[in-house]
C-alpha cells in the first residue's frame, strides 16, 4: 500500500461490517505506514517474538478448554501475528504473505500427493 492511498482504505474499513483477509493485509500495512501506529511501525521479528509464542499458548489454552469461541479469537490473535512477521519481510522486500502461502501449499500437495 502506497501512503497516499491511507486515507481511503482508512475510511473504506471504516465501513465495512465484515472484513477478509485482505482488509487485513490492509490493516497491517496502515499501522506500519508513517502516521499509522508508531508503536507497530517500530517493531522487529525480535520484539514481537514473545508475542507470537504467547499467542500460540492461548491457542492451545482454547483447545485444552474446548473453547470454539476463545479458539477463534485466539487463531485471529495467531493470524495477526503472521501477518505481522510477513509484514515486516514484505518492508525488507524479501518475501510477501503471498509466499508463506504459496510455500506451505506447495509444502502439503509435496506431501500429500493423493
Amino acid at each position: 500500500m502506497k501512503p497516499e492511498d491511507r486515507d481511503l482504505t482508512v475510511k473504506a474499513l471504516l465501513n465495512k461490517s465484515r472484513y477478509d483477509f485482505q482488509d487485513l493485509l490492509d490493516i497491517m500495512a496502515i499501522l506500519r505506514l508513517p502516521g499509522g501506529c508508531m508503536w507497530d511501525a517500530e517493531q522487529t521479528h525480535k520484539s514481537i517474538r514473545d508475542a507470537m509464542i504467547e499467542e500460540t499458548y492461548e491457542v492451545i489454552e482454547a483447545i485444552d478448554n474446548e473453547d470454539p469461541v476463545l479458539l477463534r479469537e485466539e487463531l485471529g490473535d495467531a493470524l495477526f501475528q503472521i501477518v505481522f512477521h510477513a509484514r515486516i519481510e514484505e518492508e525488507a522486500e524479501r518475501f510477501e504473505i503471498g509466499d508463506v502461502i504459496n510455500d506451505v501449499s506447495a509444502k502439503m500437495i509435496h506431501r500429500h500427493p493423493h
